[in-house]
């Protein structure tokens, strides 16, 4: 099965994604309890394009457990991918699980951004993209003069 899922991973980073989705789905179907097979198996939809076929995946990776590093990423695609299918509400709660497991991740904030201008919850999304743009840059004219968190505050 290692070896399998090694060259699963090989194929895929290569760009052979069609052959890479074939060998994970023969793998899903061989392991199906495997948490880690599920997870590639939904990142390999999700490269094809073909997000619907990825959420069950996603979904089933997260409940079998996933090592830290993985479910970082299976969170951030699940999110993603949620929102890709309209699904805003499915999105921005699991990027919130996301945030309170992985504080420190910005990727995730920045995405978690996204459902939120597409709920209308557009102060809020402001405000988390300029605050992880604050925390990152190290660029002084911007780091220094953003107010994130008043965007509704007029000055007298």
């Amino acid at each position: 099965m290692e070896k399998e899922l090694y060259k699963a991973i090989e194929l895929r980073k290569g760009g052979n994604h069609k052959e890479s989705n074939k060998l994970l789905m023969k793998l899903v179907q061989e392991f199906p309890d495997d948490a880690s097979i599920n997870y590639q198996c939904a990142w390999s939809f999700d490269l094809l394009g073909e997000e619907s076929k990825a959420v069950p995946f996603y979904e089933n990776a997260i409940k079998l457990g996933l090592s830290s590093k993985n479910l970082e990423g299976a969170l951030l695609g699940l999110g993603s991918t949620y929102r890709t299918l309209g699904e805003y509400e499915k999105s921005k709660s699991t990027f919130l699980k996301g945030i309170e497991s992985f504080p420190n991740n910005k990727a995730i904030q920045i995405f978690y951004s996204m459902p939120l201008y597409n709920l209308n919850e557009h102060s809020k999304a402001m405000e988390l993209l300029l605050k992880c743009l604050t925390d990152t840059t190290t660029d002084d004219e911007i780091s220094g003069y953003f107010y994130s968190n008043k965007l509704d505050e007029i000055w007298e």
